[in-house]
């Protein structure tokens, strides 16, 4: 009878513990990704906080550093009211490109840039269903 109660109560903690890392592994994979605007809006209270920013990379901002390992970079809104820095260290994908609309994933620091680990470029219109007509 022990025996059954000790193998129970392992099999209960193990159950617990790969609910709980499934449960913090989906939390953090549906980050919800925010426009420049909406950003912008949040003030302060997102500083140093992983999020994801969507936005069009803005025409001329497009800067190589470094051996092309660093990026700099504008987003802007689709309607291309605001502007927002990115910095981003890496290899970007082969779709980026000014005037791509992309997803970057990383903080935003006290001076208003954004710190991308992650670049997430749109499949450009290519890809779409082609119109018959």
């Amino acid at each position: 009878m022990l025996k059954k109660r000790k193998f129970l109560i392992g099999g209960l903690v193990v159950a617990m513990a790969m609910g709980y890392l499934g449960y913090m592994g989906f939390s953090s994979a549906a980050t919800y990704y925010y426009t420049v605007g909406e950003l912008g809006q949040l003030g302060s209270s997102i500083y140093g906080k992983n999020v994801r920013v969507n936005g069009v990379v803005a025409t001329d901002s497009l800067k190589r550093e470094a051996q092309g390992t660093v990026l700099k970079f504008n987003i802007t809104d689709a309607g291309g009211g605001m502007s927002l820095p990115v910095v981003f260290r890496g290899v970007a994908p082969d779709t980026f490109k000014a005037g791509a609309d992309i997803v970057a994933e990383g903080y935003l620091t006290p001076e208003g840039v954004f710190q991308s680990t992650t670049i997430l470029a749109k499949c450009p219109s290519r890809y779409e269903a082609q119109e018959t007509g």
